[in-house]
C-alpha cells in the first residue's frame, strides 16, 4: 500500500502507518462493511445471486411512482432552494443594507439549520393542517397541506439555507472591482449582473444544486409527516417496508435503488468541485470597491422576497412556541405549561440519552475528522484520495440507506451492536464527521507548509509541530466540525429511526412519535427544548474555544 524506497513516507514519519491502519480499520467496519452486507441482502437469496428483489421493486407501480416522486421532488426543491438561496446571498453581499438587516437575514436562515428536519413540517401542520390557524383565517376548509406541495414547501424552507451559505461565500469571493470595471466601460447593472456576476457564481450554484438535490433525496421525516399516501417517496417506502411489512430484503432493494442516484450525485459533485478553479482573488489584487448591486426595482423585489421569506420562517417558529404553551391547538388556546411538564417527566430520558450520545459522538468525530483531513492534505501515500472518498461516503448517502445498512450489518454476527449506544454513536461519527474533514482540509490548504517545515527544521517533532503550529491555525475548522456534529447528533432522524431501542431513546424519535399520535403540543414542546439545547451548546462550544485559544476570532 505504501510507497517503497528510502524516501518512503513510512520512514520519514513512523506514526503514519499506525494512524492509517486505525482509520482504515474503523472505516472498514463502520462504512464499507455495512454497505457490503446491504448489497449482499439485496442481491443474494439462499446463497444464489439474483436480481429478483430489484425486479420486484421495479415491477411494483407504487415503488416506481415513489422513485419518480423522489427524483421530481429533489429537482424542484433544488431549483427553488438555489433561487431563494441566491437571492438571499445577493442581498447580503451585494446590496447596500444596514449591518443589522444583514445580520438579521443571516440569523433567520440559521434557524432551519439547527432545528430538527421536520420542525417546519410541524409548524405547517399547525398553520395549514386540519384546524390550522391560517386555514381558519383564510376560510379554506377544503385546503390540504398534505401531498407534494406541502412537502415541497417544507423542504425548500428547510434546505435553502444550505444554498445561502454556499452562495454567500462564493459571492463574497467575487471581487467587486470586476463589476465596477464593467460598469465603467458602459455596461448596465443588469448586463453586468448577467455577464460578470452570474458566470463567476456558476460553480457555486451548481454545487448548491447538487447539495440540495442530495439532501432532498435523502429527506425522510418531512415526507413521512406531509407527503401522505398520495405522494410516496423512496425513503419512507423503504422505512415502511421494514417496519410495517418486516421485509428486510425488500427494504434493502429499495435502499439500493435510492443509493444509485445519491452515489451519482456524490461522484458528480466531486468531479465538478475537483476539476474547476474558483480563484477570483489573488495576492496582486488592489483595494476592493463597494458592490453597486442592481437597479431600484430589482433591489425592491429582492428585499421583498427576503423579508417575506424571513417573516414566514419567524411565523412558523412562533407557531411552534405558541403551540407548546396552549392547551389544545385549534380548540382551546388557554395557556399552560403542562406540555413542558410532560417533556421533563415522561420525556426526560430522551433528553439525557440524546445529550449523552451527542456529547460522546462529538469529540470522537472531531478527532477523526482532524486526523483524516490532516493526513489527506499533508501526507503523501498511496490511496490518499481513496481515503478521503470513503471517509465522506456515508454523508453522501441517504440516512435511510445508512440506517438499513447498519441494521443488516450489526443485527447478527460476527459483529452484533443492535440496541447499543455504540451503534448510534458510530452512525453519527462516520456520517457527520464529513464537515470536520472538509473544513480541516480547506483550512490546511490556506496554510503555507513552510510554517510547519520551519518548526521541524528547528528540531521539533512532528507531533509537537502539529500541536503547537498547525492545530492553533485550524481551530475554527475544528470548532465548526464539532458544532455541526453535535447539532446533527441532536437533530438527525433518518438513519437513527432504525437504530433506536427501548434502552436508548432520542428526542427526534419522541417528536416523531408525538406527531404520529397527533400530540402536536407535546411535539412542539420537545422541539422548543431541543432548539434551546442546540443554541446553548453551540454557544458554549464557541466560548470554550475562545477561552482555550484567545486568538480564536483573529485566525
Amino acid at each position: 500500500m505504501m510507497k517503497a524506497g528510502s524516501n518512503s513516507p513510512l520512514k520519514r514519519d513512523p506514526a503514519l502507518l499506525p494512524a492509517l491502519l486505525v482509520i482504515w480499520a474503523a472505516m472498514g467496519v463502520f462504512i464499507l462493511y455495512p454497505l457490503v452486507r446491504l448489497l449482499l441482502v439485496a442481491f443474494f437469496d439462499d446463497g444464489q445471486f439474483t436480481f429478483s428483489h430489484i425486479i420486484h421493486t421495479f415491477s411494483n407501480w407504487y415503488d416506481r411512482q415513489a422513485l419518480y416522486n423522489s427524483l421530481f421532488l429533489a429537482v424542484t426543491v433544488s431549483l427553488a432552494g438555489v433561487c431563494l438561496g441566491f437571492i438571499y446571498a445577493y442581498a447580503v453581499t451585494r446590496l447596500a443594507l444596514p449591518r443589522a438587516v444583514k445580520w438579521l437575514l443571516g440569523a433567520i436562515t440559521v434557524l432551519p439549520l439547527i432545528s430538527p428536519p421536520f420542525t417546519s413540517s410541524i409548524a405547517m401542520t399547525l398553520a395549514l393542517g386540519p384546524n390550522g390557524m391560517l386555514i381558519k383565517w383564510l376560510g379554506l376548509p377544503n385546503f390540504s397541506i398534505y401531498g407534494f406541495w406541502g412537502t415541497w414547501l417544507s423542504e425548500v424552507l428547510t434546505l435553502f439555507p444550505v444554498a445561502f451559505l454556499t452562495l454567500n461565500g462564493v459571492l463574497q469571493a467575487i471581487d467587486p472591482n470586476l463589476e465596477d470595471a464593467a460598469l465603467s466601460l458602459g455596461e448596465t447593472k443588469w448586463r453586468t449582473f448577467l455577464r460578470i456576476t452570474c458566470p463567476l457564481a456558476v460553480p457555486g450554484i451548481a454545487n448548491a444544486f447538487l447539495l440540495l438535490f442530495a439532501s432532498s433525496l435523502a429527506d425522510f421525516a418531512t415526507p413521512l409527516i406531509l407527503a401522505g399516501h398520495s405522494f410516496p417517496v423512496l425513503p419512507t417506502q423503504a422505512y415502511l417496508q421494514i417496519t410495517g411489512l418486516h421485509d428486510l430484503k425488500g427494504g434493502a432493494a429499495l435502499s439500493f435503488v435510492l443509493l444509485l442516484p445519491a452515489l451519482g450525485i456524490y461522484l458528480l459533485q466531486r468531479y465538478w468541485v475537483g476539476n474547476r478553479s474558483y480563484v477570483t482573488i489573488t495576492g496582486k489584487a488592489g483595494a476592493r470597491t463597494k458592490a453597486r448591486g442592481l437597479d431600484t426595482c430589482a433591489t425592491v423585489l429582492i428585499l421583498t422576497i427576503c423579508l417575506l421569506t424571513a417573516s414566514f420562517i419567524l411565523f412558523l417558529y412562533s407557531i411552534i412556541f405558541v403551540g407548546s404553551v396552549v392547551k389544545v391547538w385549534g380548540v382551546n388556546y388557554g395557556l399552560t405549561l403542562d406540555h413542558y411538564n410532560y417533556v421533563f417527566t415522561r420525556g426526560f430520558k430522551a433528553i439525557t440519552d440524546t445529550l449523552l450520545i451527542a456529547l460522546t459522538a462529538m469529540p470522537i468525530g472531531a478527532l477523526l475528522g482532524v486526523m483524516i483531513g490532516y493526513l489527506t492534505t499533508r501526507k503523501e501515500f498511496v490511496g490518499n484520495r481513496l481515503l478521503e472518498f470513503v471517509a465522506l461516503l456515508n454523508y453522501a448517502l441517504p440516512g435511510t440507506v445508512i440506517g438499513i445498512a447498519y441494521i443488516v450489518a450489526f443485527n447478527s454476527g460476527p459483529i452484533v451492536l443492535t440496541g447499543t449506544m455504540m451503534i448510534i454513536v458510530s452512525a453519527y461519527v462516520f456520517r457527520y464527521d464529513a464537515t470536520g474533514i472538509r473544513s480541516t482540509i480547506a483550512s490546511l490548504k490556506q496554510i503555507d507548509q513552510s510554517l510547519e517545515e520551519a518548526s521541524l527544521s528547528l528540531g521539533e517533532s512532528a507531533f509537537n509541530t502539529f500541536r503547537k503550529v498547525t492545530l492553533p491555525l485550524i481551530i475554527p475548522a475544528v470548532s465548526a466540525g464539532m458544532k455541526f456534529l453535535f447539532i446533527r447528533a441532536m437533530t438527525a432522524i433518518s438513519a437513527t429511526i432504525f437504530l433506536v431501542s427501548v434502552r436508548w431513546t432520542l428526542l427526534t424519535t419522541r417528536i416523531l412519535e408525538c406527531m404520529t399520535e397527533l400530540q402536536f403540543a407535546q411535539a412542539s414542546a420537545f422541539s422548543v427544548i431541543l432548539i434551546l439545547i442546540v443554541f446553548t451548546a453551540s454557544g458554549l462550544i464557541t466560548l470554550c474555544f475562545r477561552l482555550a485559544y484567545p486568538r480564536y476570532d483573529r485566525i
